[in-house]
């Protein structure tokens, strides 16, 4: 895990030229909305696409995590089939439902059988390189699929394309700096259970750093967003219990007000846990913002899982999960 942490802008470089050489065909109708049916390591893809184009994107993109797709999803719409494997259970049933609507079907995926209807089938698609052995590792690959199929159905610009090229420069020169700030968190973070805030507008950074360490660390922890848990989370800081610690990811332009926000919630946080981190991202721009925290974080968990003991590849619960499944 620790080598695929390391190719991450080896990653967004190699996406950046797979982006550059995509062709979608026109779909016959106006598009009015986006819906992107995706799971696990490629439905997290899904939500930084959402908050990376959201002051520029007209229509609505929305994401769906499940078998099941929304009624709204027609020939107007925008439907992006995101599987790294090709074969995940959900994201399957949720194509075989699009297909029976009349929507854009744009498949991105490394091959398995998403790929081959796509080829079978005529719909576009995406072929992501798929010699990376852990799904989640393969972020670069889906954000940047999504990004370059929108920039090319002129949905957006390719100003968030550009940003991601930015970040690859900002990641690449503080790659050194990064590690040694996870090391040092990682240790505040050993046996303990980590509660992660975000302001509202980058919930994924915090989504995550809550998932890889779920898998990478084999840990639990949980994560809300400002100002959503001032209206009830909060109120359940109220007894001391030092196994908490909490983890505020922080930008240099967050709102003014969710800023103070996160001020005060540290005071009330404070008289029950004296374990309270803040870290800043880098960056220009969000994109590069976002970016930093997700390198930051994929580190934070790998080492935390070293401390721990653990294997950060197996997911022996998620094989077991799946082989029961395939018995019914």
């Amino acid at each position: 895990m620790d080598k695929l942490i390391s190719r991450y802008t080896e990653q967004l470089a190699e996406a950046l030229e797979i982006g550059k050489g995509i062709k979608i065909k026109k779909h016959k109708k106006k598009i009015n909305k986006i819906y992107v049916a995706g799971i696990g390591g490629s439905g997290i893809g899904a939500d930084f696409v959402a908050a990376i184009i959201r002051k520029e994107c007209k229509v609505p993109y929305l994401v769906g995590k499940g078998y099941d797709i929304p009624s709204y999803v027609d020939g107007n719409t925008l439907a992006i089939v995101s599987s790294y494997s090709g074969n995940t259970e959900e994201t399957i049933a949720s194509f075989k439902k699009m297909e029976k609507t009349g929507a854009k079907i744009v498949v991105i995926s490394s091959g398995g059988k998403l790929i081959a209807a796509a080829k079978r089938k005529g719909y576009d698609y995406v072929e992501v390189p798929g010699n990376w052995p852990s799904p989640r590792a393969c972020l670069g690959y889906s954000v940047v699929g999504q990004l370059a199929v929108l920039t090319e159905l002129e949905i957006i610009s390719d100003k968030s394309l550009k940003s991601i090229n930015k970040s690859i420069k900002l990641l690449d020169k503080e790659k050194a700096a990064i590690k040694r700030e996870a090391k040092k968190v990682a240790k505040k973070l050993h046996n303990k259970i980590p509660v992660i805030y975000s302001e509202s507008r980058t919930e994924p950074v915090a989504l995550r750093l809550k998932q890889q360490i779920n898998e990478n660390s084999k840990a639990l922890c949980w994560h809300n967003v400002i100002p959503e848990m001032n209206h009830n989370e909060l109120v359940g800081w109220k007894d001391k219990d030092k196994q908490f610690v909490a983890l505020f990811l922080r930008n240099k332009d967050d709102f003014k007000r969710n800023s103070v926000r996160m001020d005060i919630n540290q005071k009330i946080i404070k008289k029950c846990t004296p374990n309270i981190i803040n870290l800043y991202s880098k960056g220009g721009d969000m994109v590069e913002r976002m970016m930093y925290f997700v390198h930051l974080g994929d580190w934070i968990s790998w080492y935390l899982c070293e401390l721990r003991g653990q294997d950060s590849i197996e997911v022996h619960a998620i094989d077991y999960l799946k082989k029961e499944l395939s018995k019914i």
